[in-house]
């Protein structure tokens, strides 16, 4: 009949101990995953809102015969978007037939 018995079982703290070390282990490991996949990703905007600035610069030179006074006659002219939360575009001319110079800053905090 023992073996109907109901006994206690006593928790091994080294054992409980080790799974709470591996699921710290294993979150950490999953919260840098995500940050490595954010930061890709805003790298990727980044590069891709260059693209679409120098595009959109060069197809208005081609079409007007001048490079765009202004960011906003992009925006306006051409329908080019971005976050403006997430970067800061400088954008400066030199003069109507000089290329801009085109400066893309990511804003902290975001």
């Amino acid at each position: 009949m023992s073996r109907f018995e109901y006994r206690k079982q006593s928790h091994n703290p080294p054992k409980l101990l080790l799974s709470v070390c591996v699921f710290i282990l294993i979150l950490f490991l999953f919260i840098q995953g995500i940050s490595s996949v954010s930061d890709s990703t805003r790298q990727r905007q980044r590069e891709s809102l260059e693209n679409a600035i120098m595009r959109n610069v060069t197809y208005c030179y081609t079409v007007e015969g001048a490079y765009p006074e202004s960011l906003d006659y992009l925006k306006d002219n051409y329908g080019l978007l971005y976050d403006e939360d997430l970067f800061f575009v400088d954008y400066r001319i030199s003069g109507a037939n000089i290329l801009p110079d085109v400066t893309i800053i990511e804003r902290e905090g975001k």
